[in-house]
């Protein structure tokens, strides 16, 4: 409440905040004017039964229903169409609450690798659709990745393009014309133009054009003009309906670094808003260092000719916290994408042992007690399988694991040592007190993930952090890496964790999701036994999610198994769901939209899948339109 008054002028309007919780409920959270609802998940939280992520997402959730007080419920939607309009805002303003409450750099990389993870894919599928839709069939499938987050990129976009003062100028502009209305995202573009003045018509283009764009950034320099050059093209994929798309106004945020590490001048924001621009920096003494999108300035997929040593020179010395991480995270996928082609080469494969080393400098400068040990726990997580499945043009999941394993395998043996130490440290430091941080409980995980990889004493090292454990967040650091094993102590340990916590609901979803997420040879049949348990039920959407949701979403390697078994496992859940809770079948669908991507011999499975579903009798809309439009 505070905050809203600082930072946007909103008061709260009532004497009183009333909130109720409940178990049984399709999604997160709802706005009703003077009594929100939550689902338990975003209000029950307590370190003994609930981890640091689900502290982030309460504090996150309860945010984003507040500010729905004035963004959603004082100023709403004309129409449907218009949901952006105060989704993606609140999703804006939630996320900049976060940012500020906790580490701003951690925050944006967990927002944006949510948006590259889903909302990428999204855009990539046969479902992609404008920020704000032309279309729908059942309005409960309108609540998108795309409307929600990939909104919030262009409220972001808003913002960066006025700068702090013209937005908040903006947006007091925008309470005061449209208070007590129903309004379109037109009228919202409307105020951020007359406050300051900048033609929006091109930049509405992001309301009304599907797709991401793909960005392409080359750079130049003149040591005898002194000048460095940028070239900046975009390209915006076809989707479906929708060719031939105007080029977009793209806000790039940028700071050029000298060869000494120190950053040369202010960060500024290049505007490309044509195919293809070139910018040009004069009385530039030696060739930069170019830092560009920082802080994800745009939800573009951006390549440049920047090489492994100017990117691993940005993962030291950028001063944007994001930046550092990303030249992380692309310098990453290079090696993965070059890994994944020697085996389909049949080359043996064999680590870049410069890459190796630079992995093995961010592990040695995370012992740092005053280290941001949050984003150096991100900057050393491989890409996750659906990220790397997104720059394939043919996707392979099994190719795609053997080379993370691989990677996991290469960088844990050397790491062993250093992994061991700052786990010991991390409980038996000289202080005798733990590091009792969000960042140091991530970096844990990590580790444990990395060591166990490449070493059975990291297994064991896992096993020793439940026992150890004093909280949620760690007892599931150890317990994701117990899951995927075959150690005899296995079943036990998590025998021990329902016994613990079987009258708690909440905690009993993990204890569903852990075991149907485990890569396991026996994963279709643990899933299936798991739907027999006496406390599992379809009728439940949190129970149902923590099963399903959590093997199809969070298991790409047994979900996408070549014999087709977990399609099959997933199409009889969506059949089932069909007729208990269409908005769960609907969602469940998700894992198949991107079925023209994979293997001829997966893609002919999965749409088996859809066709299957889709002659299902007495067919609800919510999972027809999703089915019909997947194979469409």
């Amino acid at each position: 409440m505070k905050w809203d008054e600082d930072v946007y002028g909103r008061e709260y309007d009532l004497d009183q905040f009333n909130i109720v919780a409940v178990s049984d409920f399709n999604m997160g959270a709802m706005e009703n004017k003077s009594l929100n609802i939550f689902n338990t998940a975003y209000v029950l939280a307590h370190p003994d039964t609930a981890t640091d992520a689900d502290f982030f997402g309460v504090e996150a959730v309860i945010a984003h229903e507040y500010f729905h007080n004035w963004t959603g419920n004082r100023i709403t939607c004309r129409d449907w169409f218009q949901l952006s309009l105060k989704e993606g805002l609140t999703v804006f303003r939630d996320q900049s609450f976060s940012a500020d409450m906790n580490s701003a750099p951690v925050c944006r990389i967990d927002d944006v690798m949510t948006l590259r993870r889903a909302q990428f894919a999204e855009d990539a599928s046969p479902l992609a659709h404008p920020v704000r839709p032309d279309n729908y069939i059942e309005i409960n499938n309108f609540y998108t990745m795309t409307v929600y987050e990939k909104g919030a990129e262009v409220i972001r976009m808003f913002a960066t393009l006025l700068g702090p003062k013209k937005f908040r100028k903006a947006t007091d502009l925008y309470f005061e014309r449209h208070d007590g209305q129903a309004v379109t995202c037109d009228d919202w573009a409307q105020c951020m133009q007359d406050a300051s003045g900048i033609d929006m018509a091109q930049f509405k283009l992001w309301y009304s054009q599907a797709g991401t764009p793909q960005v392409t950034a080359k750079t130049a320099y003149d040591p005898a003009q002194k000048q460095f050059t940028l070239t900046l093209s975009q390209v915006i994929p076809d989707t479906a309906g929708q060719n031939n798309k105007q080029p977009m106004h793209i806000p790039v945020r940028m700071a050029l670094f000298s060869p000494n590490g120190q950053q040369a001048g202010d960060e500024q924001v290049v505007m490309l808003t044509q195919a293809q621009q070139t910018f040009t920096f004069k009385d530039i003494p030696a060739r930069p260092v170019p830092s560009l999108l920082r802080g994800f300035s745009a939800p573009v997929k951006l390549d440049t000719d920047l090489t492994n040593d100017d990117l691993r020179f940005l993962m030291v010395h950028d001063t944007d916290g994001f930046n550092r991480w990303d030249s992380c995270q692309t310098v990453m996928m290079r090696e993965i994408n070059r890994l994944l082609a020697d085996r389909a080469a049949g080359k043996p494969l064999a680590i870049d042992p410069v890459f190796r080393d630079a992995y093995l400098n961010i592990l040695q400068q995370a012992e740092a007690k005053s280290a941001d040990h949050g984003l150096a726990a991100r900057m050393l997580m491989l890409p996750d399988i659906g990220i790397i499945a997104q720059a394939q043009d043919v996707v392979d999941p099994d190719a795609i694991y053997a080379v993370r394993q691989y990677l996991w395998r290469e960088l844990g043996g050397p790491a062993s040592d250093r992994c061991n130490f700052l786990l010991e440290e991390y409980f038996d430091n000289s202080n005798g007190e733990k590091y009792e941080t969000p960042g140091a409980r991530a970096l844990i995980a990590v580790l444990l993930k990395l060591w166990s990889s490449a070493s059975d004493g990291g297994v064991k090292a896992a096993f020793n952090l439940y026992r150890r454990a004093e909280n949620m967040t760690e007892r599931m650091a150890a317990l994701n890496v117990i899951k995927d094993t075959t150690h005899p102590e296995r079943d036990a340990v998590f025998a021990d964790f329902y016994d613990r916590f079987k009258s708690y609901p909440l905690v009993i979803d993990k204890w569903f999701s852990l075991q149907a997420s485990a890569i396991r040879d026996t994963a279709i049949e643990d899933v299936k036994k798991l739907a027999t348990h006496p406390d599992f039920t379809l009728k439940n959407p949190n129970r149902a999610r923590s099963l399903y949701g959590a093997f199809a979403g969070g298991n790409t390697v047994m979900f996408q198994h070549a014999s087709g078994t977990g399609y099959q496992l997933l199409g009889d859940v969506i059949i089932e769901m069909n007729g208990i809770n269409p908005q769960i079948a609907s969602r469940l669908l998700t894992p198949f939209r991107e079925w023209r991507r994979y293997t001829p011999d997966r893609q002919a499975l999965m749409k088996a899948q859809i066709e299957r579903v889709l002659a299902t009798p007495n067919l609800s809309r919510d999972v027809f339109e999703i089915a019909s439009k997947s194979v469409a």
